[in-house]
This record gives C-alpha cells, structure tokens and sequence, in this order.
C-alpha cells in the first residue's frame, strides 16, 4: 500500500471513530478502519481485563468463524496465553516509543518474528480457516490497554514487516481515539450523575420520563413515578452540621437504589435539595406501589432523618390522560406534597384511595389540575412543557 493511501487510511480511521455515537459504535469504527486499512478480511479488538486475568474480545468484524459474535459477551482469552501483553509491553518499550505490532503465520512465526513465539495464536489461526494475522498492542494512558488484531484468509499474501509498522501506527490511532471516547463518556456520566449520592440526577430523570412517556403513547407501556422528599434534612443540617446533612442524603440515595433494584431498569435519582425519585418503565402500578411501600418503611429505620413523604403517579392509574412527561411528574409530586402535609407513613397514590392514606384526586377534573397543581408546582422542579 502506498504512503497516500495508507495516510488516507489512517484519515478514515480517525473520522470513524470520531463520528461513533457510543462506546460500542467506538470500538467497531476501530476494528472495520484497521481491517481496511490493513487489507484483512477480519479484525478484533480486544481489552486486558487485569482483575480478571483475560483478555476479552469486544468486537469481531469482518468475515466471523463459526461461533464469533460481532459484540460477543463471554469470549476471553486466560492472559497467560498470550504473556506478550503482559510482559514485552512492560519490559520491551519502557524506556519510551510504542510497542511494536507483530505478524504471525498458520505456518508459524514469520521470518521477522521477534522470540517469543506464541503457538495459541497459530492454532487459532488454523482452527478459524486464516492464513496470517497481525498483532498490535494498545497503549492508552502509558499503560497496556489491549490489543488490535487484522488477519487474512489462508492463500491471500503474508502481512510483511511494513505492514506489522504500520498496525503499530493504527493502535495509536485507535488508542486516541478510545482516549477521546472515555473524556466524552466521563463528561456524559458526570452531566447525568449527582455527585453527593452517585445517584441520577434532575436532568437524567427529565430525559428518561421524556422517553418514558412517549414510549406509553405509542405502545401503552405502564410508566410509574415515585416522588420522594426527605423528612427532618433541615433539622439535622441546624442541629448536626451538613457533614452530617450529607450522610443522611447519601444513606437514603442508597436505600432508594436498593428498592429501584426490585423493579428492572428503573431509575434511582436525587432531583436536589432533599428531593429524589424513582421512575419505573414496565413493571405494573402495584409493583412499584410495593417498592414505594418498602422504600417508606426502609426510610423511617433510619438513624438520622424523619422518615419520607412519597407520592406515586402511574399511567396504569386512573389519573387521567398523560400527554406529557409534566403531567406525570406533577402528580407524583402533588401526591408527595399530601403525604408531606398528612405525615403519612405510607405512599400517597394518584388516583387511588388507600385504606390508611388520603387520595390524591387532582387527576379527575381539569379545574382540580388548574387549581391544585399550578399553584403547587410554581418554581419547583416540574419539567418544561
């Protein structure tokens, strides 16, 4: 390949995995640019998984064997079959530069082959029909990440030692470019992460009831609301410090997460202040009315703090028509505004009427919308129309 067309292979490499969406979308950009621009028929990427002495395949593309997943989830290799990414990419180039890529052949080592000829990598080359492969080791950080693999099928031409130079060149590439994705990914986790609780925070909760709702237009999938507000946070905070203020809200955040993991893919979030919320897309209205339940009881063992007012809203309901995700949340929250104003030790549900606990009926009448939830929710945290 000549120098022109391997720079504009190294160009679309780069764009690829610029232009990749998420990680996943990342890690493929990576694999098909390396197999095009080293002229394979298959390639992988793989990451070592030193807690778990593996590598682990993250992507298979190109022409797949018998049993290779695009995606797979359990395909890992012990590290031990392959030492040189344990041992040459700390022993060999510690000294600075990069790793270099190295060929291997169904026929064994190349000629050019450096010592240390790994025979796991022959007999799967000769177990998956493949003639040759190169190797390139992944560094990101100024540590060993992992390791991009092209191979070619047997009767096509050897990789030579230019092109094991030049895989050497696309693993910096790609490692750039997973460096790129992890700065994204951070910023994105942090963006939807609240700090003090690790929980979601207020704008992961208004993207995911968006979603959420229009999932119920479409398809009627039962979308449920738990608004929680914690009891006693000022009193702890005037009496105790907000250190301690802090660790009741981190206490609570973990015992909301510990009840959102009963119902499947819900989501655990502190909206601010003394304020979190449970969003559950799936599971019936009783179901999250159960976890709601639990979550009350959980809240008042605690050692700081009084308990928890928490209201319910579920499309499953009778609360009316939800044409918006402000809708929901306006119920849920105006049935946690009763349970505040009651003290009520139990979940107040919209549109039901509980044998221990007052209705909330604000979702029965228009004039009860207008006259209720308007006035309650004037400069609190109701999601924009």
């Amino acid at each position: 390949m000549g120098e022109d067309r391997r720079l504009t292979a190294v160009v679309a490499l780069a764009q690829g995995m610029a232009a990749a969406h998420d990680v996943r979308e990342t890690w493929r950009a990576a694999a098909v640019g390396a197999c095009d621009a080293l002229g394979g028929n298959f390639a992988a990427l793989s990451v070592w998984e030193r807690e778990l002495g593996r590598l682990r395949v993250l992507v298979n593309v190109g022409h797949r064997a018998a049993g290779e997943e695009e995606f797979p989830e359990n395909e890992a290799y012990p590290v031990h079959q392959f030492p040189e990414i344990t041992e040459f990419l700390h022993e060999r180039w510690a000294q600075g530069g990069e790793p270099d890529a190295w060929v291997e052949t169904v026929e064994g080592p190349a000629a050019d082959r450096r010592p240390g000829y790994v025979h796991q990598r022959v007999a799967a080359l000769r177990r998956r029909g493949r003639g040759c492969c190169v190797v390139a080791p992944i560094v990101l950080h100024g540590r060993a990440w992992g390791e991009l693999y092209v191979a070619r099928p047997v009767g096509e031409p050897v990789f030579e030692r230019s092109d094991a130079d030049f895989a050497t060149v696309l693993a910096s590439v790609v490692a750039a470019g997973l460096a790129q994705t992890e700065r994204i990914e951070e910023a994105r986790r942090l963006a939807f992460t609240d700090a003090l609780t690790g929980l979601a925070n207020r704008r992961a909760v208004d993207v995911g009831l968006e979603e959420a709702v229009e999932r119920y237009r479409a398809d009627g999938v039962v979308v449920s609301l738990v608004v929680c507000d914690l009891n006693g946070l000022k009193r702890v905070n005037d009496t105790q410090g907000h250190a301690v203020g802090d660790r009741l809200l981190e206490r609570f955040g973990s015992v909301l997460s510990l009840c959102g993991a009963i119902l499947p893919g819900a989501l655990a979030a502190r909206l601010g202040g003394d304020e979190f919320c449970l969003l559950a897309v799936g599971p019936s209205a009783d179901e999250v009315v159960k976890v709601a339940d639990e979550l009350c009881r959980r809240a008042a063992e605690l050692e700081l703090g009084e308990g928890v007012a928490c209201g319910v809203a579920s499309t499953e309901d009778p609360i009316g028509e939800v044409r918006s995700a402000r809708r929901l949340f306006r119920l849920a929250d105006a049935a946690q505004y009763q349970a505040k104003a009651v003290r009520a030790t139990r979940p107040v549900v919209a549109g039901r009427e509980g044998p221990d606990d007052p209705v909330v009926r604000l979702a029965d009448s228009p004039s009860g919308e207008r006259n209720g939830e308007r006035r309650r929710f004037r400069g609190r945290h109701a999601p924009p129309e």
